[in-house]
């Protein structure tokens, strides 16, 4: 039973795979709050340079 227990306790296959699951999924909160973050300003951007190809857009004012 002891021989059980002491392979048990050096068996880390499992423990490296949670890691790694851990690592992803950080990996993906991070990228999933960054374009959250800069989805509706490079939304609009995108919009205003398709509206300037299209010519519809008014030109900035200033001096």
């Amino acid at each position: 039973m002891k021989a059980i227990f002491k392979r048990f306790r050096k068996n880390e296959d499992g423990a490296t795979a949670i890691e790694y699951g851990l690592i992803a999924a950080l990996v993906s909160i991070m990228i999933i709050g960054g374009l959250t973050a800069l989805g509706t300003n490079l939304g609009d951007l995108f919009q205003r340079l398709a509206d300037l190809m299209a010519g519809t857009a008014t030109p900035p004012s200033g001096g």
